[in-house]
């Protein structure tokens, strides 16, 4: 007789067991798995990016869904921030924090802030490069340009330029940077392979924001004290036109055709449309208490302004001319900058694999080896879901396999650049 459970008894049980376990454990991978789906769905979804804009307010960055026309989330920032600026991808917004020295960098897909660089006194305004690896940032109190690189978050070369620089702005080739000294009554010009100055224009009393042509042609100056725009000819480096606008005029936006400059007058509380092809005034339209900040749609069919006194911006049909409606923000907000996003690729997932017109990415999620289907040699960057870079390589026309091995499981950013064009994607890794 035996003692206790008889050998296949045992057997039995032992089997049962384990198959137990691994039902468990298939249930345990089946909901880990739907979990992250669900997850990755919602995360995509939400299409962070799109037509999105940044207000700069007393400590907070407002996020505004221009679809909706509502501010969707509040983040929290330095001390009076001023200029703002999204970079060319739409994957970082940066801030610069006036009563803080510093620039807070923004990952436009978390909402949170995930730098900040130490800067000089009083940083206002600021531009970056089309590829995203430059930021310049004007420091009133130090008369300086400070040149960031925006990799490594740190100071690569500083550029001194007038009294109390305000505005700044590239040129398309990006060769020549201008900036406003507003105490110098002047506009520095840059050379940006040697950042040095090359050439100083004399322009109306206190020059604060300019913006530059599409075809790089004309600088525009807003002269707030003679309540005025200087028109600088790129070719001859001198002012060829002055046009009479409203009072205090004091930032400037141009839209992507080149047709018309909106200037913001800051003591008349509306904005000043001008005609390129006439350099006349077409039209004023009214909106908020001490307008500052102006930026245009990338589609060019609003334009929204910051009023400082009313809490609100104001968005403008640009085919009309007429107030769309009126957002309420934080305390005081300013917006110094282009800060509406750029980035107008929808972010959706409409199956496992995720493609766009040149690249497809599979498969998705991913384990082991992503594989990317591109058309052409180009610059692959992949990021984390703070914006930052983890890994960067070139890829050849036709397929690349990505070892992913190495990469904690979640969301990433991947980056495509060519030819001057960048396309961005989201993949998973389980």
């Amino acid at each position: 007789m035996w003692v206790g459970t008889p050998p296949k008894a045992q057997q039995l049980s032992v089997m049962g067991y384990k198959k137990r376990q691994q039902t468990k454990k298939n249930k345990e991978d089946f909901l880990r798995k739907l979990l992250l789906l669900i997850s990755t769905l919602f995360i995509l979804g939400l299409n962070l990016n799109a037509q999105t804009a940044y207000i700069t307010n007393d400590s907070t960055v407002s996020v505004i869904d221009l679809i909706t026309n509502t501010v969707t989330t509040t983040i929290q920032v330095g001390s009076s921030p001023q200029g703002v600026i999204v970079s060319p991808d739409g994957l970082k917004v940066y801030v610069a924090d006036w009563h803080d020295n510093t620039v807070s960098v923004i990952s436009a897909i978390t909402n949170s802030v995930t730098a900040i660089i130490q800067v000089g006194g009083w940083p206002y305004a600021m531009t970056v490069s089309s590829d995203g690896t430059k930021l310049y940032v004007a420091n009133c109190f130090d008369n300086s340009v400070f040149v960031v690189n925006s990799i490594s978050n740190t100071i690569t070369d500083t550029i001194l330029v007038g009294s109390r620089p305000c505005g700044i702005s590239l040129s398309p080739d990006e060769l020549k940077l201008y900036v406003s000294n507003q105490f110098s009554n002047t506009v520095s010009i840059i050379n940006t392979i040697s950042n040095t100055v090359i050439a100083t224009i004399p322009v109306g009393d206190r020059p604060v924001g300019l913006c530059i042509s599409p075809d790089g042609s004309k600088v525009y100056v807003a002269n707030q004290a003679s309540l005025s725009v200087s028109i600088i000819s790129t070719l001859s480096n001198s002012v060829t036109n002055t046009i009479t606008v409203n009072l205090y005029p004091t930032c400037l936006s141009i839209n992507n055709i080149g047709s018309n400059v909106y200037v913001t007058n800051q003591g008349s509380d509306n904005v000043s449309v001008i005609s390129t092809s006439t350099n006349a005034v077409t039209d004023s339209i009214a909106v908020g208490v001490n307008p500052v900040g102006i930026s245009i749609s990338p589609d060019g069919s609003k334009i929204l302004v910051a009023n400082t006194f009313d809490n609100s911006v104001s968005v403008i049909n640009s085919l009309t001319n007429n107030i769309i409606t009126t957002i309420p923000v934080g305390h005081y907000p300013v917006a110094v900058g282009n800060f509406i996003s750029k980035y107008t690729q929808p972010v959706s997932i409409a199956s496992h694999n995720m493609s766009s017109s040149n690249i497809v990415v599979y498969p998705n999620p991913a384990k082991d080896i992503l594989t990317i289907k591109s058309l052409q040699k180009a610059s692959l960057e992949i990021l984390n879901n703070q914006g930052q870079t983890i890994l960067q390589q070139q890829i050849q026309q036709g397929n690349t396999d990505i070892d992913i091995r190495g990469l904690a499981k979640g969301l990433y950013i991947l980056r495509l650049s060519s030819n001057n064009k960048t396309e961005v994607t989201k993949f998973v890794k389980e």
